[in-house]
């Protein structure tokens, strides 16, 4: 028996039709029906690890997968970010993301990404910056740093984690704000920035709120750059309340390839949502020290945007971007 040639094709297709339904990706309304690679663009036990390991249970109770957390460190961030787009956009590879990194390190030179091409999908919390020192420090209140500094340009050294970090910006943008000259002296890291004020290298550091809470005993905070003071630090004022319109620090959250599904991308945004709203997850993170901000997929792109254009001008200020 002979078959049309037309009835050969459409039997082609259909085989086809059938074989491309059952290779197709799950949809959004079934996301996630297994485990999801969870990588982290810098090595362990920093603030994005930390915060991903606080994330780590809440996504296995509420959604019934595995979140599984690896490490591709370098550049900074830029090793891991500059990887992105290359890897399967299928919603089972996410990324941590961090601000000001992912817009000042592509402006200072070639890394491989630049800002627009990272698709965030949630921005879920910062570490504010805060000015710290140790417990038994004569600066017992900002002004008191302030009216040294005045007095002492220059002399006053602060530790930091590396230049055109949101450690440095603060420094750069508090100088102003202030109206003094202060000395910033960069580390690699905010464990090494913090030893170096415990051992007395520096006067003072900018840090984060984190700082305060996992170094309680030994150090204080005199200003905290947030709208509303810190639950777990009542007793430490804003910026804002001295004076000094400052919010800011280091932003992090979640991208994903650019070639994820729009369905897939706001599903996944909307389950980062969910563990925010989790009273047992913001208690973890309160506790820690860190502050809790909801930016979903679709105000991302213009929360990048209104950040860079601050985080630009300082680093240009602080001579970080030509």
């Amino acid at each position: 028996m002979r078959f049309p040639y037309r009835n050969m094709i459409a039997a082609g297709a259909a085989v086809g039709f059938a074989a491309g339904l059952l290779a197709a990706p799950a949809t959004a309304a079934d996301y996630p029906t297994k485990s999801v690679s969870y990588i982290i663009p810098f090595g362990p036990g920093g603030e994005s690890d930390i915060t991903a390991r606080h994330q780590q249970p809440f996504f296995k109770k509420l959604f019934g997968q595995d979140m599984v957390i690896s490490y591709k460190p370098g550049g900074g961030g830029a090793v891991g970010w500059a990887q992105l787009n290359a890897m399967k956009g299928d919603g089972y590879t996410i990324m941590g993301i961090n601000l000001p990194h992912i817009i000042i390190k592509p402006r200072q030179k070639k890394v491989g990404f630049t800002t627009d091409e990272i698709a965030g999908v949630y921005m879920f919390h910062y570490t504010p910056d805060a000015i710290v020192v140790k417990e038994d420090s004569p600066f017992k209140t900002a002004q008191d740093l302030i009216d040294f500094a005045k007095k002492n340009p220059a002399k006053l050294t602060f530790s930091g984690s590396g230049k055109g970090t949101a450690n440095h910006l603060a420094q750069v943008n508090f100088d102003k704000l202030a109206d003094i000259k202060t000395t910033y002296v960069a580390f690699k890291g905010t464990g090494a920035s913090v030893q170096a004020l415990l051992g007395n290298q520096v006067r003072a550091q900018w840090g984060y709120t984190s700082v305060g809470a996992k170094h309680a005993g030994k150090v204080r905070m005199l200003a905290v750059a947030m709208e509303k003071r810190h639950p777990r630090f009542p007793d430490v004022p804003t910026f804002k309340e001295l004076g000094f319109d400052m919010v800011s620090g280091a932003y992090r959250g979640i991208a994903v390839p650019k070639s994820t599904p729009e369905p897939v991308r706001k599903k996944l945004s909307e389950m980062i949502g969910k563990i925010n709203a989790d009273p047992e997850f913001q208690k973890r993170m309160l506790n820690d020290g860190f502050a809790l901000l909801d930016v979903d997929a679709a105000g991302m792109k213009a929360f990048i945007d209104e950040k860079t254009t601050n985080y630009v001008a300082a680093a240009k200020a602080g001579g970080v971007l030509k």
